[in-house]
C-alpha cells in the first residue's frame, strides 16, 4: 500500500499536468467542433464536419499537407540515413562532424523559416546569386512567388532543418548492430553492398518504423517553418492544414470550423501512429 502511495505521489502531478495542458484543450476542441462550447446558442451540430467534406480549401490543404509531408519525410530518410552511415563509419575527429550534422534541428523551425525565407530571397538571395553566377539560370527566379517553386523551396527547406532527428535515431540503431555479423559476412565473402542489405537494413527495419511514425507526425503539424517562410502562399499554394486552422481560427473567427480541422489533423495522426502503437504493445507483451 506504501509503494502504491509513493508512485501516486510522483506519478500524480505530471499526470493532472498532462490533464490541464493536454486533456482540457483537446476536449474543449471537440466540444466546440460539435458547436458544445463557447458559442452563442449551444446545440449538437456536425455543419462543421459536413463542411469539411465540401470545402474545396480544405482539399486543397489537405493535398499540400500529403505533398509536403511525403516529400520531406522522404527527404529526411534518404539524407538521415546517408549521414548516420557516414557518422557510423571509423573517421578521425567524427565528434565533430556529429556536432555540425545535428546543428540544423537545433535551429528553431519559426528561425529557419525566416533565415530560407531570405536565402530564397528573388534578388538579393543566397540562392539565386549563386546559380546566377554558376550559369544555370540566366535571370533570378520567384522561389517562394511561384506556386510550385514556393513548396519546393518549402520542402528543401525542412529537409534540411529535420533531417538530424531522422539521422540520430538511425544512428542508435546502427551502433546497436552487433559487429560480429559484419565480421562473419566478411570471412563468408560478403561485399559492402551485402552486408548493408542483409546485415543493416533488416536490423534498422525497427528503427525506420519508429523515425518514419513520429517524423510524419512532426511533419503534419508543423507551423512555424511553412509561416514564417510562405505564410501558406503564393495565394494558398503551401497552405497545409495547420495553416488552414490558424487562419481560420484567427484570421476569419470561424472557431468552430477551425476545431473541426484540428480534430481530423489529430484523428490522421492518430492513424499514422497506429503501427507504432501495435508495435510497442507487441513488444510489452
Amino acid at each position: 500500500m506504501g509503494e502504491s502511495r509513493s508512485v501516486l505521489y510522483f506519478v500524480g502531478p505530471a499526470f493532472l499536468l498532462l490533464i490541464l495542458v493536454l486533456g482540457f484543450p483537446a476536449m474543449a476542441a471537440v466540444l466546440q467542433s460539435f458547436e458544445l462550447l463557447w458559442v452563442p446558442e449551444a446545440g449538437f451540430s456536425l455543419a462543421n464536419y459536413q463542411r469539411l467534406v465540401t470545402d474545396p480549401g480544405f482539399h486543397k490543404a489537405f493535398a499540400n499537407t500529403a505533398v509536403y509531408v511525403s516529400c520531406v519525410v522522404a527527404f529526411h530518410m534518404a539524407l538521415g540515413l546517408g549521414a548516420a552511415l557516414l557518422l557510423n563509419a571509423d573517421i578521425p575527429g567524427k565528434w565533430l562532424f556529429r556536432v555540425a550534422a545535428i546543428l540544423p534541428w537545433t535551429i528553431p523551425d519559426v528561425i529557419g523559416g525566416i533565415v530560407w525565407r531570405f536565402m530564397f530571397d528573388t534578388l538579393p538571395g543566397f540562392v539565386n546569386g549563386a546559380l546566377l553566377r554558376m550559369a544555370l539560370i540566366d535571370q533570378p527566379l520567384e522561389w517562394l512567388g511561384h506556386p510550385k517553386l514556393a513548396m519546393f523551396s518549402l520542402i528543401v527547406a525542412e529537409g534540411w532543418r529535420g533531417y538530424p532527428f531522422i539521422m540520430l535515431i538511425l544512428l542508435a540503431g546502427l551502433q546497436a548492430i552487433p559487429q560480429h555479423l559484419y565480421e562473419a559476412a566478411a570471412v563468408d565473402g560478403a561485399n559492402r553492398w551485402h552486408c548493408f542489405r542483409y546485415i543493416t537494413l533488416p536490423s534498422l527495419k525497427k528503427m525506420f518504423m519508429i523515425a518514419l511514425v513520429l517524423d510524419v507526425i512532426w511533419e503534419c503539424r508543423l507551423f512555424g517553418m511553412v509561416y514564417s517562410m510562405t505564410g501558406g502562399g503564393p495565394g494558398n499554394a503551401t497552405e497545409v492544414i495547420s495553416i488552414m486552422t490558424y487562419r481560420q481560427y484567427f484570421e476569419y473567427y470561424n472557431n468552430g470550423y477551425a476545431a473541426a480541422i484540428a480534430v481530423a489533423l489529430a484523428l490522421l495522426m492518430l492513424a499514422v501512429s497506429t503501427p507504432y502503437l501495435r508495435m510497442s504493445m507487441r513488444e510489452e507483451r
